[in-house]
């Protein structure tokens, strides 16, 4: 997996069936109508519109009996999902540019605030997190700040050994084969630093071209 892989893609079939509101300060997508069980989405480059995300956040809500929440955590910035299949808009666009403005310290005090929230008005928080989302995940599961009781990733980015020490949910990941941003440095910090802490744990391997499964967080709940 190259750095490519963040920007193509393919757009799924369906149609969103959420709808979209305000939350803690920010835009979000929720469906679902569970008044116990959250999931906090944390998605890619593509953002909160992509339908594919939405699409599958209806998923999620539908197999966990969950109320699912897509924030806008890019302050408006869309990636326009035309770039999935279009050679030359992806050619032009520069994935460390991107980072930087969305940066870690720019972006996470939005996450925490929008998690701190859902714990106030439910008894179970999920998350999970593709690519960028990854490392909010990882913050998120800390057991210092007690937020999710579960978390589930894909292709984590951006992920640091500290993110990984402090982490204290049950935690599924899916990890490529072949990953330049889930190094195998990483990979095996994970794989012996979260059984080492008796955390629950769950690490999938996806080989060669296999498709990410989208059952993931559900199997929690």
């Amino acid at each position: 997996m190259s750095s490519d892989c963040c920007k193509s893609g393919f757009k799924w079939e369906g149609i969103p069936t959420g709808t979209e509101a305000t939350f803690a300060g920010t835009n979000t997508y929720i469906t679902g109508e569970s008044k116990s069980i959250a999931i906090l989405y944390i998605h890619d480059i593509f953002g909160w519109t992509f339908p594919n995300a939405r699409v599958l956040a209806d998923y999620y809500a539908e197999k966990a009996n969950a109320t699912v929440y897509v924030p806008d955590l890019f302050d408006g910035e869309i990636v326009s999902p035309e770039m999935l299949e279009d050679p030359v808009k992806r050619a032009s666009f520069s994935i460390p540019d991107f980072a930087a403005r969305h940066s870690k310290d720019l972006r996470w005090p939005t996450i925490l605030n929008f998690a701190t929230e859902l714990q106030k008005q439910y008894e179970k928080i999920g998350a999970i997190g593709f690519c960028y989302g990854g490392w909010a995940v990882f913050r998120l599961g800390a057991g210092d700040l007690g937020l999710v009781d579960c978390i589930s990733t894909a292709h984590p980015s951006l992920l640091e050994d500290c993110e990984i020490d402090s982490l204290s949910a049950p935690t599924q990941i899916l990890s490529p084969e072949h990953d330049f941003a889930f190094t195998e440095e990483l990979k095996d910090k994970c794989n012996i630093v979260i059984p080492r802490n008796n955390v629950p744990y769950e690490y999938i391997i996806l080989l060669g071209g296999s498709q990410i499964p989208q059952k993931m967080i559900s199997s929690y709940f």
